[in-house]
């Protein structure tokens, strides 16, 4: 299992995401679900990656090998929907390759994708692709999307959250609503990746990863237990 998000706000976006995979409690590895794309002028995207992991890194290679190969690929379409749609396809394509190959029918070889970024010409956007490669976009009352186990980091976005909320206080918001889900569930698991990007920049460096012995994000971890268990002890009496 896994827990990413990413969100497109008024300054720009943020991506989140655990590095947990596990196929049983006694095999647990690390490994990265946050992937880049970038010409540096033109062209500034990031996909957050969830389910099946050979399926990912299979769809991260064959884009990767377009570019290498020049071909029809992310950083030389003209708008982010268009590279929804090819990563929509290519992701559907390597399912239904997995599927009717000679496998064991239980594996499920299904993932799901957060696509985002900015294109030259447009405003930064924000894709959720489903294993079936169709996909939908964020909006500005919508403006997160989560992808994996979402449940126990949601109330926390949900209440936190808005399409003006500034960078670094979404960052605060995603980095607690990643947190809340590694506490809450054991297949979701640290180092945590996080990435901003700033509107209009097309630079993909404001990058980050999150361990267990990173001494400041123990101090935000502890800044937000201590200050709910000050909220609970001063809140208001109810009478039963």
């Amino acid at each position: 299992m896994t827990y990413c998000v990413a969100m497109n706000l008024e300054q720009g976006l943020l991506f989140g995401g655990d590095t947990r995979t596990n196929a049983g409690v006694d095999h647990i590895s690390t490994f990265r679900k946050l992937y880049t794309f970038s010409n540096d002028k033109t062209h500034a995207l990031a996909i957050l990656c969830s389910g099946n992991l050979g399926t990912s890194q299979a769809l991260i290679e064959l884009l990767r090998k377009e570019i290498r190969a020049n071909e029809s690929n992310l950083l030389n379409h003209t708008s982010l929907f268009d590279c929804a749609k090819h990563v929509g396809k290519r992701l559907r394509e390597i399912i239904h390759g997995y599927s009717e190959e000679d496998y064991d029918k239980k594996v499920d070889f299904s993932g799901s994708l957060l696509l985002g970024g900015q294109i030259k010409g447009e405003a930064p956007r924000l894709f959720f692709v489903y294993p079936q490669g169709n996909f939908i976009e964020s909006t500005r009352e919508t403006p997160y999307f989560q992808i994996g186990e979402h449940k126990y980091g949601k109330p926390i976005l949900e209440r936190t959250l808005e399409y003006t909320t500034p960078l670094n206080i979404a960052l605060s918001s995603m980095v607690v609503s990643l947190d809340s889900t590694i506490k809450s569930n054991l297949s979701v698991g640290l180092p945590m990746d996080v990435l901003i990007y700033e509107k209009d920049s097309f630079n993909l460096d404001r990058y980050r990863r999150f361990n267990e012995y990173d001494q400041e994000f123990l101090a935000a971890r502890k800044y937000w237990l201590d200050g709910l268990r000050r909220l609970i002890e001063e809140f208001p009496e109810l009478k039963v």
